[in-house]
């Protein structure tokens, strides 16, 4: 996908979001730390832009949150915001990928510290499969099938794919075992 495929896709989701919930009134939009941050951000730009309406957006680092913290270190990347009591809102849970579902699990749990929300929907830029839990996604810029040891970039300049072990290895990153876990 190329910037305006990005763009395109999220103005999709935009208006799914204000049509599933007849309007933005209660709606909360909040991003995974990191890749769902920036996305997020847009998202309610763009709902403001088509509804009018001033969209809370928070920050959500779900690290402490994760089941796998003994089996790999794990620190968080940004201070979670959440701007609102998330009790009886909407709340658009958007991330970058979806792949295994676990970061999503994980952010469920961590939204439950902020209020209790009437519903969470989630949105991704990219859902490419191989899902260890029973995760969908209610809104979907792209499905894209992978290999499970492919990397999916989502940015600015669209989304890219390549080998884990290269992309790991420009990062400076271990690679981690997808079987195993480490």
């Amino acid at each position: 996908m190329d910037p305006d495929d990005v763009r395109r896709a999220l103005v999709r989701i935009a208006h799914e979001v204000l049509e599933r919930n007849h309007g933005a009134g209660d709606v909360v939009v909040v991003g995974l730390q990191s890749g769902g941050v920036a996305l997020a951000e847009r998202l309610v730009q763009l709902l403001a832009d088509i509804d009018g309406a001033e969209v809370p957006c928070g920050k959500l680092d779900v690290a402490f949150y994760r089941d796998d913290i003994s089996i790999r270190p794990v620190s968080p990347e940004e201070v979670t915001r959440i701007p609102v009591d998330l009790t009886g809102r909407v709340v658009v849970l958007v991330d970058d990928v979806l792949f295994t579902g676990r970061t999503v699990r994980a952010a469920l749990d961590a939204l439950g510290d902020h209020g209790r929300a009437r519903a969470v929907q989630l949105a991704v830029m990219i859902d490419r499969g191989h899902r260890e839990l029973p995760i969908r996604p209610d809104f979907v810029g792209k499905n894209l099938p992978t290999r499970r040891d492919e990397l999916v970039d989502v940015s600015e300049a669209g989304v890219a794919i390549g080998d884990m072990v290269e992309r790991l290895a420009e990062r400076d990153v271990a690679p981690v075992d997808l079987e195993d876990g480490r």
